[in-house]
């Protein structure tokens, strides 16, 4: 069968095989912080190593995702999200039988962000940039953030039963074979890149020229600083957020819907950004986002913790989670065009994961000179003021010189 009616079926098997990758590998990555206290109660370990563990991975994946996008525009999709669905499930797997830190930087953190940046939601985003036609593309974009959000919210209380019921190692095991199934997903995301290009009517120019002209571009810059925030805020909270509550004496259930919370609120929120960006300013709503968290996290911490204090925080902030992906990537893709969108979104997507390992790492070695968090948490609410700020000069249009290769443009 042929015609609208084949194409449209093609397009939502595409969007929903993306969607469940993002769903299963956003959840998973969303509920390290979990296995904290019973990773490092079990090898007698500090905090602040598996702390460690996870800014390295972080940091891995931030480094793996440009190559693997660059990998997406040139040769499609597939390939790369089966092999880092592969690595990713094993790197998850092979963390129950790390005995010593070094092996668990290699196995948490090496491996599984190794695996991310082949099979994560960014992936995906930068696949459905190319794949999907431009009047579409706002939709698919914000339907494949909100499916990474619903992963968090449940993997969250998932993994947090199956860790009381099983035990950390046992319960690491049961979510690697979900992740597992990223590689039999990874089969419906179909397409040439090059048809997305000649749709969008691009010029031809390499890979290296686009490079180098985003990198002299004001308002990509910005772009790259203000996410670096983003990544802050958001691993911090992740990892940290349940043995912070932990020592508040708040029941493991509790942390364990927080988290959830954070994913399910974030359901509404991405959808939402992903819908109203083109309407409100995607610069303006970015500001607003970050601006917002800042005053939330502030809040959070001079009000009394209570349970129905922190299931409200994590419902607010997962409001303004991934928020901030929509409206970042339509950005990218409005000054340079989609074809190289999976490089270039994978560098700005580099700068947030710069930004999560020192979020991660920070909060695990501060705690352990200050015994307390409260030093990192404040920095968050600094920091989202920051790139609030720096949000507002950003320019958004078309970076004309990326239209006219001989042009000197900005």
């Amino acid at each position: 069968m042929t015609g609208p009616a084949a194409a449209r079926r093609s397009l939502l098997i595409l969007v929903a095989c993306g969607c469940g990758i993002a769903l299963i590998t956003f959840g998973m990555r969303s509920i390290f912080g979990l296995f904290t206290d019973p990773v490092v109660d079990t090898h007698g370990w500090s905090r602040e190593v598996f702390a460690l563990a996870i800014a390295i991975q972080n940091l891995v994946w931030g480094l793996t995702q440009p190559f693997a996008g660059a990998l997406v525009d040139r040769y499609g999709p597939i390939r790369v999200l089966v092999t880092g669905g592969i690595i990713f499930t094993a790197g998850v797997a092979l963390m129950t039988v790390s005995t010593s830190p070094l092996e668990l930087h290699l196995t948490a953190g090496v491996l599984v962000g190794l695996g991310m940046g082949g099979a994560s939601f960014v992936t995906v985003i930068g696949a459905l940039g190319r794949l999907v036609p431009e009047e579409r593309r706002p939709w698919a974009l914000g339907m494949a953030t909100a499916a990474g959000s619903l992963g968090q919210f449940l993997f969250a209380p998932l993994g947090q039963a199956f860790i009381i019921g099983y035990g950390w190692q046992h319960a690491a095991l049961l979510l690697a074979g979900l992740v597992a199934l990223v590689v039999l997903l990874a089969f419906g995301i179909r397409g040439r890149p090059q048809q997305a290009a000649m749709a969008d009517s691009e010029p031809d120019i390499s890979l290296l020229q686009t490079l180098g002209r985003a990198m002299r571009h004001p308002s990509y810059v910005y772009l790259l600083l203000g996410f670096s925030v983003c990544g802050f805020q958001l691993a911090f909270i992740t990892i940290h957020l349940p043995p912070y509550l932990n020592d508040l004496q708040v029941s493991p259930a509790v942390v364990g819907w927080a988290i959830g919370a954070i994913g399910l609120a974030n359901v509404a929120g991405a959808y939402v950004a992903g819908s109203v960006g083109s309407l409100v300013g995607n610069r303006n709503l970015l500001s607003v986002l970050y601006f917002s968290r800042a005053v939330a996290i502030a809040l959070f911490l001079v009000v009394p913790v209570s349970s129905w204090s922190v299931l409200l925080f994590a419902t607010v902030i997962g409001l303004l989670w991934l928020s901030t992906v929509p409206p970042t990537s339509a950005l990218v893709a409005l000054m340079f065009g989609t074809r190289f969108m999976g490089m270039l979104f994978g560098l700005v997507f580099l700068s947030h994961q710069i930004g999560s390992f020192l979020g991660v790492w920070l909060g695990g070695l501060l705690f352990e000179m200050t015994a307390s968090y409260d030093v990192v948490w404040w920095l968050t609410v600094a920091v989202g003021v920051a790139s609030a700020l720096v949000h507002l000069p950003i320019r958004e249009q078309r970076a004309t010189y990326a239209l006219k290769p001989g042009a000197a443009g900005g």
